[in-house]
């Protein structure tokens, strides 16, 4: 049996960030262009060390790609979701068999004078993350925190976000300097036209 990271944990490289927002949030835009941040099986092992709080996974090539096509569902939920457009079926039923793939279930566990929860799967390395971001996937879209999944529309930008304050209106504060940069442009080019 493998440890997976607990639902509730927020991924360490990205505070406040719900598990599936990080995973989706593996592409990203650099001075115009989509990126991947996780383009090799060695990249993957790292997030998933960091982010996924799976350290010690190898992974190959097979698990890459099946890494990119969850993460291409995820996203395509993610972005239908928070447009308030119908969500793809397809690439609902690839997340669902990604959780199916690695049953989890909650252990307690001593931890310091209390008890903590964990989720143990009978499956090990990237199937049980996977399936752990699957239903990290679930969990955001089925919680309370679904209401405030945004779609970045800052210049550019690729990510997702959880509105966690009223005026939030980008990913970050990058995104919405750029943004303000994009309007004072347009303001002041249409007034000496």
């Amino acid at each position: 049996m493998v440890a997976v990271t607990a639902q509730e944990r927020a991924p360490q490289s990205s505070p406040g960030l719900p598990l599936a927002v990080a995973f989706a949030n593996t592409l990203v835009a650099v001075r115009g262009k989509v990126r991947d941040t996780v383009g090799t099986p060695e990249e993957l092992a790292d997030w998933l060390a960091s982010e996924a709080d799976a350290p010690g996974l190898s992974a190959d090539e097979a698990d890459l790609a099946a890494f990119r096509a969850l993460r291409d569902a995820v996203r395509a939920v993610l972005r239908a979701y928070a447009e308030g457009e119908p969500v793809p079926a397809d690439e609902v039923e690839r997340i669902n068999e990604a959780s199916a793939a690695a049953p989890l279930w909650p252990v307690l566990t001593a931890a310091g004078a209390g008890l903590a929860v964990i989720q143990r799967s009978g499956r090990e390395g990237v199937p049980a993350a996977l399936a752990a971001l699957a239903h990290g996937t679930a969990d955001l879209l089925g919680g309370p925190l679904a209401a405030d999944l945004r779609a970045c529309h800052g210049p550019g930008c690729v990510q997702f976000f959880v509105k966690d304050h009223p005026r939030r209106e980008w990913c970050g504060p990058g995104c919405g300097n750029r943004a303000r940069a994009a309007r004072h442009y347009h303001r002041h080019r249409e007034q000496s036209a």
